[in-house]
């Protein structure tokens, strides 16, 4: 397996992963305020990935790290805790067959972020399916 196509086989795990969590979520909460189902959650994960590290030798002092680093992964848990905190209120009131497309179009968004703040270049191809995506999107909120 080449190494530049290794990011696709986590990105699939990834997706899978992702769906898993909307099906498991979707019951996990039929019986629990969703800021609480999001702190367990919160709370597993922290100790899923603090045993794989410790077992993967990946420790790294954190204190070595440099101020921007620390800046930059603080605000993306930032973001990762409000988006998990309205992803888990969404789920609990709507169906999570709509909720989760509605959730990818955060795909849409990273484009064009990624444009603005990183300077990252999609070719028109990627642009025409980063547009399907935003019209599926679309299509799947707004259907009766």
């Amino acid at each position: 397996m080449a190494s530049s196509y290794t990011w696709f086989y986590w990105a699939i795990l990834s997706a899978i992963f992702a769906a898993l969590t909307a099906i498991f979520a979707k019951v996990g909460i039929s019986n629990v305020n969703s800021d609480v189902a999001t702190l367990i959650r919160t709370a597993i994960i922290f100790v899923i990935l603090s045993v794989y590290i410790w077992l993967t030798r990946q420790w790294q002092n954190p204190l070595t790290l440099k101020a921007s680093t620390w800046i930059f992964l603080g605000l993306s848990g930032l973001a990762t805790g409000a988006s998990w905190v309205c992803y888990f209120r969404a789920l609990q009131i709507g169906e999570a067959s709509k909720v989760a497309p509605v959730d990818k179009f955060s795909l849409v968004l990273v484009a064009i972020f990624a444009t603005i703040f990183l300077g990252e270049r999609p070719a028109p191809k990627d642009w025409l399916g980063i547009a399907l995506v935003a019209s599926g999107v679309l299509v799947l909120a707004f259907k009766r």
